[in-house]
């Protein structure tokens, strides 16, 4: 707030006019709008962070009994590789077969695919200096600073894209890049949009303490009835009004920051705000009034910048340094925040469990495809250089959904097990990042939305706070329409990224997410409501016949 110096007349009193007092009738109009006892809410502290262990390993330590499963479960897969193995080398001379997947991953560009990786992770330091030039106060973020963040984001992504096809590089180079790529831009968005918030709450609370600063107690005369133009009369009456709203403010300056709730103090503070905008001049024990306002604000503010941080001083704008912003792009999460829960110190017998478990995954996955789903491709490809017509390849869809049903619910539960039980654990463990809740028991889920939230909690959380949240807060949409949005913009990233693998645009994995909608609403009709094994028997359709199907949809068609 830009208030005028204080009058060097005798009668020694601050007059506010309306531009003065934009910032004040912000402060005073936000309190109006909350009732008494409830703290403020400040954005982007809708989550929180805790230490805990994945599901799987927690499983472990709750229910042992189930220890002998994962043993049948790890000796199985370890048979089956030794006879893929024996079966390799019998016919060709190699334990791996033809070697096609393994000459897909290393044949080419490996260095580059490196590099790209390398620069794609510095890259992300361009919204570090962004946001110093906000906080220097060059630009605004409400104004100018998120237009050239999203600027930024949009070429980031669409240079990715478009390096991955100048270099036409395999599908394997292409699902690395491309995933990485929307994880890196997840991160950038989710610091930017918090810290252009914190830049402005940080902007308003310099401006209340230089208000602050003008309402300091000067030796003035005595008050005098003239009042440029106003009445007496009228300045009693505003004087009386300020002074029962000082006591009012006063008690209530706690520790949970409480606001206004009574009609007759809500009618006081448009009284307040009304004599700012008509500019009538304040007595000293009306500026008193005024500042015990400004430092609940103050107070307030300074809440807000301070997070959920409750072990480190890493308060805005002490967090706008390089170490913080590597630290959070290390990090296996995908939303900011100023502090995470960490642990003491690094198991690093734990890290070398995790990467070798992650290298024999690996190793099972390359395995499964070269045996089962590189043939049925080769198949379908051979279909298409004979000039067989679409009518013709339709009839083989059946078989080729059968033949890739079992091989690709494998990889699926696989790919889940390798990057959020191995993968990110390691990366946890690493970066000493103490939540380790990467997903929950979503094999138990009933319905779509369930799933969902269970699957993949980083993405889930990034959506949640910044999708879901934003288009309700900044948008001003429904929780229909923000669900909608949220789901819609999380088909399209993942219709982009099967249009980098496969080079063509079809949306049939559009399609197939949008229509889990309707399943979500059916899961909650009277017909599928409490019916958990029904609930999980359909879900379990879905899973086990969805990643099949489409890859068939886009090799067929």
């Amino acid at each position: 707030m830009d208030s005028e110096e204080p009058e060097s007349t005798e009668n020694s009193q601050y007059l506010l006019t309306a531009d003065d007092g934009e910032l004040l009738q912000e402060i005073l109009k936000h309190n109006l709008s909350h009732q008494s006892g409830e703290k403020r809410k400040f954005r982007f502290q809708d989550l929180k962070y805790t230490r805990q262990l994945s599901t799987l390993q927690n499983l472990g330590t709750t229910a042992p009994q189930f220890h002998g499963f994962f043993v049948l479960f790890w000796m199985g897969v370890t048979l089956m590789l030794f006879r893929l193995a024996a079966n390799n080398w019998r016919i060709y001379g190699s334990i791996w077969g033809k070697n096609e997947i393994i000459r897909l991953m290393l044949d080419k560009d490996v260095m580059v695919l490196g590099l790209t990786d390398l620069l794609l992770c510095w890259s992300t330091g361009v919204c570090l200096i962004l946001q110093r030039v906000v906080l220097k106060g060059y630009i605004r973020w409400n104004s100018l600073g998120w237009l050239i963040q999203n600027i930024w984001q949009t070429t980031y992504l669409g240079v990715v894209i478009w390096w991955t096809y100048h270099r036409d590089w395999p599908w394997t180079h292409t699902v690395f890049i491309v995933l990485h790529c929307l994880a890196m831009l997840m991160k950038q968005h989710s610091y930017a949009a918090y810290n252009g918030y914190l830049s402005e709450l940080y902007r308003k609370r310099d401006m209340l303490k230089a208000s602050l600063g003008q309402t300091n107690p000067r030796s003035r005369g005595h008050a005098t009835s003239a009042r440029m133009g106003h009445s007496s009369a009228v300045d009693t009456e505003i004087n009386a009004e300020i002074t029962d709203l000082e006591g009012k403010v006063s008690r209530q300056r706690s520790s949970d920051l409480q606001n206004y709730s009574q009609p007759h103090e809500t009618d006081q503070l448009l009284s307040l705000i009304a004599t700012i905008e008509t500019g009538v001049p304040l007595e000293p024990n009306q500026v008193m009034s005024l500042r015990g306002l400004l430092e609940r604000e103050i107070e307030v503010l300074s809440e807000g910048l301070k997070g959920r941080c409750s072990l480190t001083n890493n308060h805005y704008p002490r967090n706008l340094t390089i170490g913080n912003i590597c630290d959070f792009m290390t990090l296996p999460t995908l939303v900011y925040e100023l502090e995470y829960p960490r642990t003491k110190k690094i198991d690093w017998l734990y890290v070398a469990e995790k990467t070798l478990a992650t290298f024999g995954i690996i190793v099972v996955m390359i395995a499964v495809s070269q045996s089962w789903i590189y043939p049925v491709v080769m198949d379908t490809m051979r279909m298409k250089e004979e000039g067989m017509t679409a009518q013709q390849r339709l009839r083989e869809f059946p078989w080729v959904l059968g033949d890739l049903l079992f091989p690709f619910m494998m990889e699926y539960l696989l790919a889940f097990y390798v990057i959020w039980e191995c993968v990110l654990n390691a990366v946890a463990e690493i970066t000493m990042f103490a939540d380790r809740g990467f997903y929950s028991d979503w094999w138990n889920s009933v319905s779509w939305d369930q799933f969902a939230r269970d699957w993949n909690r980083p993405v889930h959380n990034f959506l949640f706070r910044h999708v879901y949240h934003g288009s309700i807060s900044e948008y001003r949409l429904s929780r229909v329409s923000a669900t909608l949005v949220t789901f819609l913009l999380s088909a399209c990233v993942h219709e982009l990224i099967m249009l980098c693998i496969f080079r063509r645009l079809r949306g049939y994995l559009l399609i197939l997410q949008m229509s889990q909608l309707p399943l979500v609403a059916l899961s909650r009709t009277r017909l599928m409501r409490g019916r958990r094994l029904l609930g999980n028997i359909v879900f379990w359709l879905g899973i086990f016949t969805g990643p099949s199907l489409l890859c068939s949809l886009y090799l067929i068609i």
